[in-house]
């Protein structure tokens, strides 16, 4: 075990403060990643103010991790010491069952082990990216590529694959309208891959205030849906709507937008429960659906993707003394489009 520096709440909804954890000692299969940049990610929000329901505390979010193997164990085959490595969202499953051996790790049927607010195999608490070093099986690393910097990639391992599975199940590319309905550490990547998949792309947002970033993200359109003629003027239009919102929303509305087929797919998750009259769903033989994440070689593939088109995420650096105030500026929409930390002030 090793004693390494930290950022954590000590309970619900108290604010986050410096600590230190004990880390795993390195096994066989293990790498030791020296972490250098760790994102923001709204879920860290809701699990560290028990929203999703009661956490383990002391809770270390941070789910979103890019950073340099320091050790690796003698079993090791994938990584070398010096690699550029990142951690998303789970960092162990069961392996064996039908989805693992799909490689859809994120729906193990015996439940995926989660980065933090989780416990590991052994029954131990699992502690996020707000620290110094991670130690992970290197089943569940992954390369970050040359041609993304460590500081935006780090987002890509939650809000870029995030968005990049569904768009690529619901199969957005060449012919497909694609509205993706929010604006923020999501939806800016929702915006960025749908459009280099190809796909016609529009943003639905509440204001027209990120019109402008919309746009040069590579949006084809961009609509209020505090206006009324919205919905009106895009009845019927879409193929796809990827909602990345974390409130509840009139659902109703929203599916009246889809083409018959259509499909509204939900990566935001709302702390409430939310209302759908099923005639919605039935004049058009539309979809309602969630998703959640990727697996392990999906997530390569989407770093891959990225690197290949040139893009990471767009970020505002800080300190490990501003999650506070950053965990605000989320709540308040306030960031365009994700913070990251820099590890090296934690």
């Amino acid at each position: 075990m090793t004693s390494v520096a930290a950022y954590a709440a000590p309970s619900a909804k108290a604010p986050l403060e410096r600590t230190t954890i004990e880390r795993r000692a390195v096994g066989e299969f293990d790498v030791l990643i020296d972490i250098k940049f760790a994102g923001i990610c709204h879920s860290d929000i809701h699990q560290a103010r028990d929203g999703w329901g009661e956490g383990t505390f002391p809770m270390v979010p941070g789910h979103e991790i890019a950073g340099v193997v320091t050790e690796i164990g003698s079993g090791v085959t994938k990584f070398a010491v010096g690699d550029r490595v990142g951690v998303g969202c789970m960092v162990d499953s069961c392996r064996e069952c039908d989805n693992c051996e799909a490689g859809l790790e994120q729906y193990c049927l015996k439940g995926s082990t989660s980065t933090y607010n989780g416990l590991d195999r052994n029954g131990a608490p699992t502690y996020g990216g707000y620290s110094t070093h991670i130690v992970v099986d290197e089943n569940y690393t992954l390369r970050i590529p040359d041609g993304l910097s460590l500081d935006e990639a780090a987002p890509l391992l939650c809000a870029g694959i995030t968005t990049y599975s569904p768009l690529k199940h619901w199969n957005a590319g060449p012919g497909k309208k694609v509205a993706v309905l929010g604006m923020g550490g999501l939806g800016h990547m929702g915006v960025k891959i749908a459009h280099a998949l190809g796909a016609e792309v529009t943003v639905l947002s509440q204001s027209l205030r990120k019109q402008e970033d919309g746009l040069k993200l590579g949006a084809d359109h961009y609509y209020a849906t505090s206006d009324p003629k919205t919905f009106e003027e895009l009845h019927g239009t879409f193929d796809i709507i990827l909602s990345t919102v974390s409130a509840p929303l009139d659902f109703d509305a929203y599916l009246s937008l889809l083409k018959t087929d259509g499909a509204l797919v939900n990566v935001g998750a709302p702390e409430e429960p939310v209302s759908v009259n099923l005639f919605s769903l039935i004049g058009g033989r539309k979809s309602l659906s969630g998703s959640g994440i990727g697996g392990i070689r999906e997530t390569q593939e989407m770093l891959d993707f990225c690197a290949e088109h040139g893009f990471g995420a767009e970020i505002e650096l800080i300190g490990a003394s501003e999650i506070n105030e950053a965990y605000e500026r989320v709540l308040n929409s306030d960031v365009r489009y994700r913070f990251v930390i820099d590890a090296a002030t934690i």
